[in-house]
């Protein structure tokens, strides 16, 4: 046993580790986002590119392949749900992938990242696509190279897909897709034959500073927690953790646009309360953090969506809103608040995109990928077949590449493949585990009319983020909600809630 210690010691130390080179790494992602000047970024990206093939050397030592092999057998002797157990099974899934793909690949990898996303942000507000175009074209080489580092794929997005959402593929996702547009599409049309919802009092003048003030007041309410946490701003908002006690966000502010900064603040402090939450024994190891892009979503699909835009939050909010912007405000009534936050329309934006109509924006970006990665659509090309894509799927076509294939960052800042499946996936999660909270605590819709967010926080904590990756997404979803992936939530409640506001 003293042996068995010793190693369980010793493989719990080298993923330590591992995981603060990863997240010395964050940190200078998280710097380029938000606070490096821009003549910072070729030395960026070889600072990241060293952490990152250092950690992924560390990671793949034969000596931890030794240590998760000798560890096999005690694993096996404890119970499936033991923290033990679950930290070398988790251990194990990362090494056989990370053992796959070169340290001096992942090294090219971060250092084309770090340059690609400091050109996309000169290249997007100056409408210039040919300006990153040469990159992106090495972005879909790599992650193709990527990919086939795992042979045996059916589809060669599988492999990219399941990094982000284990257990799913190409062909899984997409059964999941066309089940859900064919309930999102005639709701779509039924609700865009009416009038628009008046949205003008969202487009007035907001002073920046008192939209962060307000947005932060909000969240603190929920339970992010600044003594762990803090907000900038940045050119595309996201959460960046790099401990349990140092979880940060970013927002992107629009002084013409309240809507903007509000919700992307509540959206990204879904993703951080997930993270702040993960049981601190598991710090710097394979179990420390979300346990895929699908679940990680749902939460901060919870807090913007289901919370920040119902009709209960807003009776308790909205007059603070009033006092905090009463010049713009004082004379708009909450009925007309509420239909503006939820206005439903065909758009060119997924991050401004409503809940009706969001999940096209991202079968759109879905179905791109998979062209590109199959070669049966070029990079040159992306520009013209993702505004046919528009005009096909949502009936409008952005005037420019700002508004189209230049808007996500992802592309620019990562991987082609595995991107953005998991954003539907959360929207489905959302309303499948906020049912089984509101079946444990009928009183959390109340309490949200109150102000009140303790109850429905508390339960997230004990059912999904103190278990950080404990589980796989596939076992978590099951042992929630006593079944798999189903979207009947998640249409019930999109049916319920704008077949009241549009009296469907």
């Amino acid at each position: 046993m003293v042996k068995t210690d010793d190693k369980l010691n010793e493989l719990k130390t080298r993923m330590q580790e591992v995981g603060d080179l990863n997240s010395a790494g964050a940190v200078l992602s998280w710097d380029q986002s938000t606070y490096m000047p821009a003549g910072g970024a070729p030395a960026r990206g070889r600072q990241m590119a060293i952490l990152g093939r250092i950690a992924q050397e560390k990671f793949i030592d034969p000596a931890v392949g030794k240590l998760l092999d000798d560890l096999q057998p005690y694993a096996d002797s404890l119970p499936y749900d033991d923290d033990n157990a679950a930290l070398i099974r988790a251990t194990r899934r990362s090494y056989d992938k990370a053992t796959k793909v070169p340290p001096a690949f992942l090294a090219e990898y971060y250092e084309h990242a770090a340059h690609a996303y400091q050109v996309w942000t000169e290249a997007r507000p100056a409408n210039d696509f040919k300006k990153v175009q040469p990159l992106l074209e090495k972005t879909l080489d790599m992650s193709r190279q990527l990919a086939n580092f795992f042979p045996g794929y059916e589809h060669i997005a599988d492999p990219l897909i399941d990094f982000a959402d284990y257990g799913m593929k190409a062909a899984s996702v997409r059964k999941v897709f066309s089940e859900l547009r064919e309930q999102l599409v005639p709701l779509v049309q039924t609700i865009t034959a009416q009038a628009a919802a008046d949205d003008s009092c969202l487009k007035q003048h907001f002073p920046e500073d008192k939209q962060l003030e307000f947005g932060r007041m909000v969240i603190q309410k929920f339970g992010y927690d600044f003594n762990r946490g803090r907000q900038d701003k940045t050119h595309h908002p996201f959460e960046t953790k790099f401990s349990i006690g140092d979880v940060r966000i970013t927002t992107r502010v629009k002084e013409n646009d309240l809507g903007e900064a509000l919700f992307s603040t509540t959206h990204e402090s879904g993703h951080a309360m997930y993270e702040q939450g993960v049981d601190p024994s598991y710090e710097a190891s394979p179990l420390d953090g979300g346990t895929s892009a699908g679940v990680h979503e749902s939460q901060s699909r919870t807090w913007e969506n289901i919370v920040s835009r119902s009709r209960p939050f807003w009776e308790h909010f909205y007059p603070e809103l009033q006092k905090t912007f009463p010049k713009q405000l004082d004379k708009v009534s909450l009925d007309t608040f509420y239909r503006a936050i939820n206005k439903v329309q065909r758009s060119l934006i997924r991050t401004d995109a409503d809940e009706v109509t969001y999940n096209l924006h991202v079968m759109i970006r879905f179905e791109l990928e998979l062209q590109m990665l199959e070669g049966t659509l070029a990079i040159k090309d992306l520009p013209k077949a993702w505004h046919a894509a528009y005009k096909s799927d949502i009936g409008i076509t952005a005037p420019s590449d700002v508004d189209g294939c230049l808007q996500d960052v992802h592309w620019f800042g990562g991987q082609i493949g595995g991107m953005f499946q998991g954003y539907t996936l959360g929207n489905i999660l959302s309303a499948q585990f906020y049912a089984e909270a509101l079946k444990a605590h009928p009183e959390i819709k109340k309490e949200i009319g109150q102000g009140k967010f303790e109850t429905l926080h508390t339960w997230l904590k004990d059912n999904i983020y103190r278990y950080g990756s404990k589980y796989t997404a596939p076992e978590l979803i099951e042992r929630v909600t006593g079944r798999g992936l189903d979207i009947a939530p998640y249409i019930q409640y999109l049916r319920a809630k704008y077949g009241e506001l549009y009296k469907l």
